[in-house]
């Protein structure tokens, strides 16, 4: 046997082990075989649809549950092209996404869009599914490929001209793995809403084909990224200020780009949602914490040079501006650290300083352009906190 054979038979081994502990341990790749783990194959598609997208020049991404129990993902990017026959190539190819983890792939990157903490990619659809087609629609021509879980039945083929690009992927996940079949359409709708308010710009639909009284769907698209989620968020309350506070800066030394949005309303509730790379961080993380000390610092530095507070005294602390805060502070990140199995609180000391340092110059430069607004924020915090609370 050639060392070629056997470097070849061996990537094989490899694949098939792969495929197999993949159908064998799904709660490795997509943290349950219930409802959950489910909606995990529709975000490990749908999140690199997105990243097509946003990278490639398109602008929209569907999303569709069909009526016999699949789902089908839709995007108007370049299209991923195939490989050539033999050829892998890392970090693209449609059939290498296909049959690779994209954790082996390409590490993530500020522009990665993430739709879950496991970051799999469109193979945990491939081998969870029982059938899955992919179409490309790229140069003019339409090629097609199938699988069967995770196994592909034919080499791509070329189906007949194309009028414009992209990708499409339709899959159906396989029941002997799964306890149910059936995605939630409002599950799944908070979520393509959520990503598309942490992507400006971004067009997400979805729609349900399954209904018995007939097609149901809803498509989101949201010019100002953060700022309309925080609006969105406080659609029902009393707010302090006529607007939200919304800005967006870069910081090399977080190596990534960070935006923040904030408002205050009459009521006591805090209501802060944080993000890395389009991934809820619900145990907050390193960001949080910069934002938090951020708008305290902003807020003091501007109470004392306008005499809001008393030279000497407590400051604005994180606990005391905290109080009726409605924000959303989002982070794309070269390389974005998480703290835990869960992968629910970001890590990094550079990232609270890169957020603390842009939070406390354009919140600060805000308050400065807006001094009638500014006074009555402080003074909304100074009237309803405990004047020793730090």
């Amino acid at each position: 046997m050639t060392g070629r054979s056997r470097e070849c038979d061996a990537a094989r081994v490899i694949e098939v082990e792969g495929r197999e502990l993949m159908r064998k341990r799904p709660g490795m790749y997509v943290g349950s075989t219930g409802v959950g783990g489910l909606h995990q194959l529709v975000y490990e598609v749908a999140s690199r649809s997105v990243n097509e997208v946003l990278t490639g020049g398109g602008g929209c991404v569907d999303v569709t549950l069909t009526q016999d129990g699949g789902v089908r993902i839709a995007d108007d990017g370049p299209g991923i092209p195939f490989e050539a026959a033999g050829e892998v190539r890392v970090g693209g190819g449609l059939e290498t996404l296909l049959t690779r983890p994209e954790t082996e792939l390409r590490p993530d990157g500020r522009n990665t869009v993430r739709w879950s903490v496991y970051g799999v990619g469109p193979c945990a659809a491939t081998v969870m599914s029982s059938r899955l087609t992919a179409e490309v629609r790229r140069g003019g021509v339409r090629r097609v490929q199938e699988y069967a879980r995770g196994v592909a039945l034919v080499p791509p083929v070329t189906a007949g001209p194309a009028t414009d690009t992209g990708t499409t992927i339709a899959f159906w996940p396989d029941p002997g793995i799964f306890d149910t079949v059936e995605c939630s359409f409002a599950v799944l709708a908070r979520r393509v809403r959520e990503v598309a308010l942490l992507n400006r710009g971004l067009t997400l639909s979805l729609t349900d084909e399954r209904p018995a009284g007939g097609t149901r769907s809803v498509s989101f698209r949201y010019p100002d990224g953060a700022g309309d989620f925080v609006a969105l968020l406080d659609a029902e309350s009393e707010r302090v200020l006529p607007e939200v506070i919304a800005f967006e800066w870069e910081n090399e030394g977080m190596a990534g780009i960070a935006e923040a949005a904030l408002s205050w309303r009459s009521v006591r509730e805090e209501r802060v949602r944080s993000f890395a790379n389009s991934v809820p961080t619900p145990e907050g993380g390193t960001h949080e914490v910069g934002f938090r000390t951020g708008v305290a610092a902003a807020l003091t530095e501007h109470a004392l040079r306008h005499g809001l507070l008393k030279s000497g005294g407590p400051g604005l602390g994180a606990g005391r501006v905290g109080e009726g805060l409605t924000a959303v502070v989002s982070v794309r990140l070269d390389r974005p650290e998480c703290d835990g199995s869960t992968r629910g609180r970001l890590g990094g000391a550079t990232v609270r300083d890169g957020v603390e340092q842009g939070v406390r110059e354009h919140l600060g430069s805000w308050l400065d352009r807006h001094p009638e607004r500014a006074a009555a924020v402080i003074g909304r915090i100074t009237r309803d906190t405990d004047p020793d609370e730090s």
